[in-house]
């Protein structure tokens, strides 16, 4: 990892607020209450941008162009910090997990608990971002689902889950990358170069804070991640889906999982709210909805409860005139879970109905089962340790 020069004593950086993960609006908010001159404000908005997103400093007195005596002023009154990593898990397939500890919003709050996943392949890496601490939406099988909605994270947390990881991964200049052999590697070639928000949460929920953090994402004087390489998947929260599209324009993907109200009822209680007919209505208005930009639509295969050649047939014909593709995940089980997934056969028949319908239909390779980091299983550590120590004392 690149070193920089050594900073002078000063108050612990938790006393501070963070400048990683603001927005250059709020970038230039806090420059100006230091007493900038309005003058250069821009200036130095564009410096710190540099520093923070492109090079992931650490610190701010490796920022060689800034004068020392702003330094000084920045370092007295800011942080750099990042969400804390309280755990690294390391799947046999490669999968990293980690559980990160955000900074406390007041003095009495407890410290909030998010995980985040990173997913290497032989020539990219995704990595899943969570949107809010807790969920809301209860889907029953989403292992997310069962832990209680805490709150919102800011652009701020959300942000700072992606520089976490770049930082992890050596995905900034002069950084090293894990020697473990787990995360891809060559010219060009980044160790994140795909984020979706599939964590945590139901991002359109959190949806400003959520378009915030895109275009720190995507800024290209700093983290320069396409916004054809960001996707946000929503359960089906309607009345935002163009709002999305028309203000930020990401990739879109529908966590669908049934092709009747009353099993995506149970499946996804949220399709009370908004039913399956103004859920797909909502698709064809996307913004910039192709063929070249397709929505993906998720559906996880359950053992004998949305898995049969009938319900393939009707996902196709629910989906025409849909610019769309299919990812069929198959179930990935957490402890007390109700379903069973699919057999193997059963989701080979599944997708070659929908294949052969004419949707790209690939089967979502399972990762990072052994430490419950797929799809559907995220759910903090905190969360997990409380609720065995409710279970010892009942």
């Amino acid at each position: 990892m690149s070193s920089s020069a050594t900073a002078p004593a000063s108050a612990p950086a938790a006393q501070k607020p963070s400048l990683a993960g603001l927005t250059r609006a709020e970038l230039l908010e806090a420059l100006r209450g230091l007493g900038l001159p309005e003058r250069e404000l821009r200036m130095r908005v564009s410096q710190l941008w540099h520093w923070i997103y492109f090079r992931g400093a650490g610190d701010f007195f490796s920022m060689l162009n800034v004068s020392k005596t702003l330094r000084e002023r920045l370092d007295q009154n800011f942080s750099l910090e990042l969400p804390e990593i309280v755990e690294e898990q390391v799947s046999a397939d490669g999968t990293r997990k980690w559980l990160l500890r955000l900074a406390q919003t007041s003095v009495t709050d407890r410290p909030a608990e998010i995980e985040c996943v990173y997913i290497p392949e032989s020539d990219r890496g995704t990595l899943c971002v969570s949107s809010q601490v807790g969920c809301t939406l209860n889907c029953s099988f989403c292992h997310t689902g069962t832990q209680k909605l805490v709150r919102n994270l800011t652009s701020r947390e959300i942000v700072g889950q992606l520089m976490v990881a770049r930082r992890r991964l050596g995905d900034f200049p002069g950084f090293e990358r894990p020697t473990d052999g787990l995360v891809p590697s060559g010219e060009g070639v980044r160790a994140v170069s795909n984020i979706v928000f599939m964590g945590m949460g139901e991002p359109l929920y959190n949806l400003e804070n959520v378009e915030n953090a895109i275009e720190v994402m995507s800024d290209g004087d700093g983290l320069s991640h396409s916004k054809r390489r960001i996707t946000v998947s929503t359960s089906g929260v309607v009345p935002q889906i163009e709002r999305l599209g028309e203000e930020c324009g990401p990739m879109l993907a529908i966590s669908l999982h049934a092709v009747r109200d009353p099993l995506r009822n149970e499946l996804v209680p949220l399709n009370k709210k908004y039913p399956i007919a103004e859920l797909l209505q909502a698709c064809r208005d996307y913004p910039g909805a192709s063929n070249a930009r397709r929505i993906t639509f998720e559906y996880v295969m359950l053992k004998g409860v949305n898995d049969s050649p009938a319900e393939a047939r009707e996902l196709v014909r629910l989906l025409k005139g849909v610019p769309a593709k299919i990812n069929l995940i198959p179930f990935n089980p957490w402890p007390g879970a109700p379903y069973e997934c699919s057999d193997w056969e059963t989701i080979e028949r599944f997708s070659d109905i929908v294949f052969n319908a004419g949707y790209a239909s690939p089967v979502r390779t399972p990762r990072g089962r052994d430490i419950l980091a797929a799809c559907g299983q995220l759910k903090s550590e905190t969360e997990k340790l409380r609720a065995r120590a409710r279970l010892a004392v009942e």
